[in-house]
């Protein structure tokens, strides 16, 4: 998701004239109420007076995005950088916009780049940031995951926890990597670590449960398929796998 919160501007109000000022205002209450078609000419004229306003390309480059122009709002998040290279959002918002781009280099060196800028350490970063880079480790994570590069998984997996140890999905997803490469046992051991944090979380029992089936473990599938259709009532995987266990019964 791109980020919309507000950020401060580069030019103080003491600079800008009355009227671009009052344009800036006008034109920031059509973004914050999702009226971009109205909101994006005034914000193009903005800059077109003051070309230096990196929270104006920002909201520009977040229009691009939610329009399908991936390239032009690279452009307008890279401008924002220009500007202000301690602009957090702009550089999170232009992280996920080289994802989808598949630019996943400039996006790795974006976003560690922003976590050195946000603090020196990772344990000091503020957990909104480290919310944030974890869940675009988990993305990469996923990317390499789904191509069956189970290595470069793991290692995306768990910077994203590194950095945001509360993630069940990011523990599950791990999980399903390790064991795809044999690790049964460590796979195990994220896909409790997955129930632990969220009890609800039904892909962690399901997967917990196919592990254990893998193993012929049918007693203890049968118990967290069981359970997880409890917590989760209509959850479709663990209808079908217990469905699976009965008739396998003798």
């Amino acid at each position: 998701m791109i980020l919309t919160n507000n950020s401060p501007t580069t030019y103080t109000l003491s600079i800008v004239d009355q009227r671009t000022h009052e344009l800036h205002e006008h034109a920031s209450q059509l973004f914050d109420e999702g009226n971009y078609t109205e909101a994006e000419p005034i914000l193009k004229e903005i800059i077109s007076i003051y070309p230096k306003f990196a929270d104006v390309h920002n909201k520009l480059g977040i229009i691009s995005h939610i329009q399908g122009n991936l390239k032009q709002a690279a452009q307008y998040f890279e401008k924002a950088l220009e500007l202000n290279p301690n602009y957090t959002e702009a550089s999170l918002n232009l992280t996920i916009t080289y994802n989808e781009m598949g630019q996943f280099k400039n996006a790795q060196e974006v976003f560690s780049l922003a976590a050195q800028i946000a603090h020196p350490t990772p344990s000091a970063m503020d957990p909104f940031i480290s919310g944030k880079l974890a869940n675009e480790h988990y993305k990469l994570g996923n990317i390499y995951l789904d191509l069956g590069m189970n290595d470069e998984a793991i290692e995306e997996y768990k910077k994203a926890i590194k950095l945001y140890k509360k993630l069940p999905d990011v523990h599950t997803k791990l999980g399903v990597a390790l064991r795809n490469k044999g690790l049964v046992e460590d796979a195990l051991a994220h896909f409790t670590k997955a129930k632990e944090i969220n009890p609800r979380y039904g892909p962690a029992w399901i997967q917990l449960g196919l592990s254990y089936y893998m193993k012929g473990l049918l007693g203890l599938a049968f118990e967290e398929w069981s359970e997880a259709l409890k917590r989760n009532p209509g959850l479709k995987e663990a209808e079908a796998y217990l469905r699976l266990l009965e008739k396998e019964e003798p």
